[in-house]
């Protein structure tokens, strides 16, 4: 009888985790009755962690960061975007660059005889006319590469929002996870320490009480691993959006309602063709190259520049001549000449005829490659919408079929080792494999989650408000 009552005091210390309240300072997942077939709940969010737990360092949920303002955060901080930014600028800068027209130019010369007194002052102007469409087609080629700046920029906006989302999303997965095993190992050791009472008493046998340490020393085991791979992910993340490796960083959210309905995959497609900036970006650099074309076939035409000069020539011989007056006098006189022409540069030989060839190329190429872009956009979408559909009705078996399933086996495992039907050993054989269960659907929770993120990244635009690690 008393090996019987000590089994049972025993088994309900340890199994303790399997019944997770929902004031523990860990992140678990559970489900209410009343709404077990409408959410998927890993984080509950009326948490108050504990000041002694290692996740406050990761987890708030009052005032830690949710995942739109990681996204807004790196999206203002992230150096490669700064630095395409300014690339904006730059282009913005050649735009107004090439709306000048060229310069005048002026040419001033003196020319003085060595031995005598005779000099000549030369000034000549010249306006290039920059004819055949010159001026207009610069400008179009700086206005395309601006284009294609801020079409850049956008398309990495939307690659580093969608990479700040699934690194969140990691993030969040392993401080679950770390909840989930301290957690563990603090029933654990409450269990640990009633089954040492009763080896003390005399009323369980040492053995059970050192199968138990090793079970408790295994978790803790795991519970360093998670903590070191919360770090690594939480370093991740603070690279990612421009924070550095020591700045505060404590997340806040949950992965509540990550299955939600999405559009039809015609529309989403429809949508990722209209709205994905790469495909912006490629359609302008087709336009890019088109330019490239008309400026090279400009510039292959006639060109011409006004020109215009003044000369001053003092000139004078070495004989005397008789002035209006009658007197003998030195034969020296100042001419002044007027110059007006125009220079032609004419394409006769070179008309521009390789460049042109080299831009109706590249024109060529940017078209083809706008037509596979868009393939592949269209895979894309197709492909997002595929593994979300397989992780979202994975997760929904972990949660229906599994989660409960495995933690009413265990529960029978207990009884029966109770009743004397199952070893200690079994019953920690089921409880290892109830956690690794636990921890398979976090991990298709998190799969769920980032295959929205995938669709999102894809589309370019958000699917639904509740495709995030949602805000509580």
């Amino acid at each position: 009888m008393n090996k019987h009552r000590s089994r049972a005091f025993l088994i309900a210390s340890v199994f303790t985790f399997a019944q997770i309240l929902p004031g523990v300072s860990a992140v678990l997942a559970q489900s209410n009755e009343a709404d077990s077939e409408k959410r998927l709940s890993v984080i509950n969010p009326s948490l108050s962690l504990s000041p002694h737990s290692s996740l406050v360092r990761y987890f708030d949920p009052q005032t830690g960061i949710t995942v739109d303002q990681a996204v807004t955060y790196s999206l203002e901080h992230n150096g490669e975007l700064l630095a395409a930014r300014k690339e904006i600028d730059a282009a913005s800068a050649l735009v107004k660059q090439a709306a000048f027209r060229a310069n005048p130019k002026v040419d001033a010369s003196v020319a003085k005889t060595i031995t005598g007194t005779d000099n000549t002052i030369t000034v000549n102007g010249m306006l290039p006319l920059e004819l055949g469409g010159r001026r207009p087609a610069r400008i179009r080629v700086a206005e395309r590469e601006l284009e294609m700046r801020r079409q850049d920029v956008a398309d990495r906006e939307r690659m580093i929002a969608a990479a700040v989302r699934v690194k969140f999303g990691e993030a969040m997965a392993a401080v679950l996870k770390l909840g989930f095993d301290e957690d563990l190992i603090a029933t654990s050791q409450h269990g640990y320490n009633l089954v040492a009472a009763r080896v003390t008493e005399g009323g369980t046998a040492p053995l059970e009480q050192n199968m138990l340490l090793v079970e408790l020393n295994r978790l803790r085991s795991l519970r360093e691993s998670a903590e070191g791979k919360t770090q690594i992910e939480m370093l991740e993340l603070r690279n990612l959006i421009g924070m550095m490796p020591d700045e505060p960083l404590r997340l806040r959210g949950d992965f509540n309602d990550v299955i939600a309905p999405l559009p039809p995959l015609t529309d989403a497609t429809e949508q990722a063709l209209t709205e994905r900036p790469d495909l912006k970006l490629a359609k302008a650099a087709e336009g890019f190259a088109e330019a490239r074309i008309e400026q090279a076939r400009s510039e292959g035409k006639l060109d011409a520049s006004l020109i215009g000069g003044y000369q001053r020539m003092d000139f004078s011989f070495p004989l005397n001549g008789i002035n209006d007056a009658g007197q003998l006098s030195p034969i020296r006189n100042t001419f002044h000449y007027f110059t007006v022409g125009v220079s032609l540069d004419l394409p006769v030989r070179n008309k521009n005829q390789g460049t042109i060839e080299a831009a109706v190329a590249e024109a060529e190429a940017a078209k083809r490659r706008l037509e596979f872009l868009e393939l592949t956009v269209r895979r894309e979408v197709a492909s997002a919408y595929a593994q979300y559909n397989s992780t979202a009705r994975a997760a929904e078996i972990f949660r229906v079929g599994v989660k409960d399933q495995a933690n009413a086996n265990l529960d029978v495992v207990r009884q029966t080792y109770e009743l004397g039907s199952k070893t200690l050993i079994d019953y920690l054989g089921e409880q290892r494999r109830f956690i690794d269960l636990q921890n398979g659907y976090i991990d298709a929770l998190l799969d769920t989650y980032k295959s929205r993120v995938e669709i999102e990244r894809a589309v370019a635009s958000p699917i639904a408000s509740r495709q995030q690690v949602t805000q509580r």
